[in-house]
């Protein structure tokens, strides 16, 4: 069967993210080779590059650009390079699929959150928050709203506002606050790309404290 770059891999000489989400790690790489079955990416020259990120047999998955959409496949680690220029060999482990179907990191984060709803605005914080939307908690105000139901909302993030049509996906009332599943409707890609690199800090977070 034929490969097609850009749709069942990336393209050589291309951007491609390699996510570790057992370890909270998401790596910005540069795609050098691809041929029977194994990508070879040069990772950014970032915070952890000189730390053990990944060791051969680690499972990974490799996100990157398409014209559409964003692409996704499991591979595993075959050998790391170290030395002047990092390299990863990577095993493609599975075919590629559509990035926004597959199951989003989720990680616990508390930021402010504001939640348009009709003429109401409700004023909460998260709970947890994942590239595809958040779990958070309000004060309630009028009626529940119903599973469907359309909101404008607005999450602080350290670096800057974002803000993002949604809906509602289940909300339930416990005493005077709301607590709302809220999926992302049309997010930009790069708000996206935003939100996965904060959920992937709160991971490293949690995972230095749980080793304290």
């Amino acid at each position: 069967m034929t490969s097609v770059p850009g749709v069942d891999h990336p393209d050589e000489q291309t951007d491609a993210d390699v996510t570790l989400a057992a370890r909270g790690i998401s790596v910005n790489t540069r795609v050098e080779f691809v041929g029977d079955g194994v990508i070879v990416v040069r990772p950014s020259a970032s915070d952890y590059v000189g730390q053990s990120v990944v060791a051969p047999g680690d499972s990974v998955e490799v996100y990157w650009k398409a014209p559409d959409t964003r692409r996704a496949l499991p591979a595993d680690v075959l050998e790391v390079e170290s030395g002047a220029v990092v390299r990863w060999r990577l095993r493609i482990a599975g075919p590629a699929e559509d990035g926004q179907r597959r199951t989003a990191v989720r990680g616990r984060v508390v930021l402010p959150v504001t939640a348009g709803l009709g003429s109401i605005e409700l004023a909460g914080q998260s709970m947890d928050l994942s590239e595809n939307g958040v779990r958070a908690q309000f004060e309630g105000f009028g009626t529940l709203p119903e599973s469907g139901a359309a909101l404008n909302l607005s999450v602080m993030l350290e670096d800057g506002e974002l803000r993002t049509q949604a809906e509602v996906v289940r909300a339930q009332a416990r005493g005077a606050r709301w607590v709302m599943s809220i999926r992302f409707v049309d997010i930009q890609e790069k708000d996206q790309d935003r939100v996965r690199r904060r959920v992937f800090q709160a991971l490293r977070e949690e995972r230095a404290r749980s080793m304290e």
